[in-house]
């Protein structure tokens, strides 16, 4: 039986702020602000384990401490709902179904780390999406539980939304802050520019993405314990997994951290499609190295899959079966990212390009054997260089693709043509 955290009110028609609060919804805001001191927060959260679900997976607790105990008394809370990375849908959905269960969370991290300002930023394309949380914003301040005095307690918080550019980018933390303040949707070099030292308006700023903050209120609800008792000793509670490509049942999965890619493909996701063969898995989007059939026993979740040389990011699982050709998979995930570069590094803005125009070339059958060696030597020199993970992320599929399937670049080459899909 599967234990859903985020899902579980949404079942029951958590989109409503009354069906919410019959749920147990605001309960736990109540309940922090009876009872706990700001620093007593942050424990339990930091106590839970629980960690950030739209990256690397860094600690949330220790996050929220950074901000909360500088000694810069203007502070922000920002929630990223920036959602563009290919085959990722999870924020989305918790927008979609349960839009006050993230406003509870927010709520209580901004009195948790003392946020002067609170702010949601929005993918600009997601129009379903910003009106029902503007709509819900709405029916929590007229309930009592965003503005001022909230609960007559004396804390104030209200929620401003900004749109952002539907860009891939413009999701990046320091990029999105900076789109925030009214300049380009472009990263800033880390550090200095780490958000909890010098975010918006250059003051202390947390950012999390919309998912991390939806499991707030659980936790403050049920207790750290409760949540620990989920998922794994260091990867706690449970994630949303956006699954699809070549598979019978493509959806958005809540599913306890932890869980095998196998299972993960095969029980929930309903095996791949047709009765063929997996080929690979992108356990984390087109940014981390895939997995192939070797691997598929691993558990998803953040420390695991870092082991192996590949990342869980936000959970965005792309599934492809053995009808696939990696040369042309590969070239399509370097031109989302030469497509959604900002332009900004030069690494970045002219290695996406040469690495795309590379794969283009062999794709159509008119490379050579040299420019192998110079896919590689371009992954190598270019990975790292960028003051985002956009050229990284292109560089790393790239040189993933190459060591596991050369014989497909140099079928090519040699045939000028693709043998894979001829043998389909």
């Amino acid at each position: 039986m599967t234990q859903q955290i985020l899902l579980k009110n949404a079942e029951r028609g958590g989109l409503d702020i009354r069906a919410y609060r019959k749920s147990d919804g605001y309960q736990a805001l109540e309940k922090v602000l009876r009872q706990y001191k700001p620093l007593d927060v942050i424990d339990e959260i930091k106590r839970s384990g629980l960690r950030g679900r739209g990256g690397a997976g860094f600690p949330t607790g220790k996050k929220w401490e950074m901000v909360a105990t500088h000694r810069e008394a203007e502070r922000y809370l920002v929630c990223n709902a920036g959602e563009h990375e290919p085959g990722t849908y999870k924020d989305r959905r918790l927008l979609r179904l349960n839009p006050h269960q993230l406003l509870e969370g927010v709520a209580i991290g901004t009195y948790a780390v003392g946020a002067k300002e609170t702010h949601i930023f929005i993918n600009g394309a997601f129009t379903d999406e910003i009106a029902l949380i503007r709509q819900a914003v709405e029916d929590a301040r007229k309930e009592g539980f965003l503005g001022q005095n909230i609960l007559g307690t004396g804390f104030s918080c209200d929620v401003q939304i900004f749109l952002g550019p539907d860009t891939y980018v413009a999701g990046e933390e320091t990029a999105m802050l900076e789109a925030m303040q009214g300049r380009d949707a472009k990263p800033k070099h880390k550090p200095p520019f780490y958000p909890t030292v010098y975010g918006l308006y250059g003051k202390p700023t947390v950012v999390n993405n919309v998912e991390t903050l939806s499991n707030v209120p659980h936790i403050l609800f049920h207790g750290a314990d409760w949540f620990r008792s989920i998922g794994t000793k260091t990867c706690p509670g449970t994630m949303l997994f956006s699954i699809g490509g070549d598979i019978n049942r493509p959806g958005v999965y809540e599913l306890p951290l932890g869980i095998p890619v196998r299972r993960l493909i095969e029980d929930y996701g309903g095996g791949i499609k047709n009765g063929r063969r997996l080929k690979v898995v992108y356990p984390g989007g087109p940014s981390h190295a895939f997995l192939t059939l070797k691997d598929i026993d691993v558990p998803m979740d953040f420390d695991s899959l870092k082991a192996i040389g590949s990342g869980l990011g936000s959970a965005g699982v792309i599934v492809l079966d053995e009808t696939n050709c990696m040369v042309e998979q590969t070239m399509e995930f370097c031109n989302f990212f030469r497509e959604e570069s900002c332009g900004q590094c030069p690494p970045c803005k002219m290695g996406t390009r040469y690495l795309h125009q590379l794969l283009e070339k062999i794709e159509a059958g008119h490379g050579k054997m040299e420019d192998l060696q110079s896919l590689q030597q371009l992954s190598g020199f270019v990975k790292g260089r960028g003051d985002c993970t956009v050229i990284t992320g292109a560089a790393v599929a790239v040189e993933c693709s190459l060591r596991h399937f050369p014989d497909e670049f140099e079928s090519h080459i040699k045939e000028h043509r693709c043998t894979v899909k001829v043998a389909s």
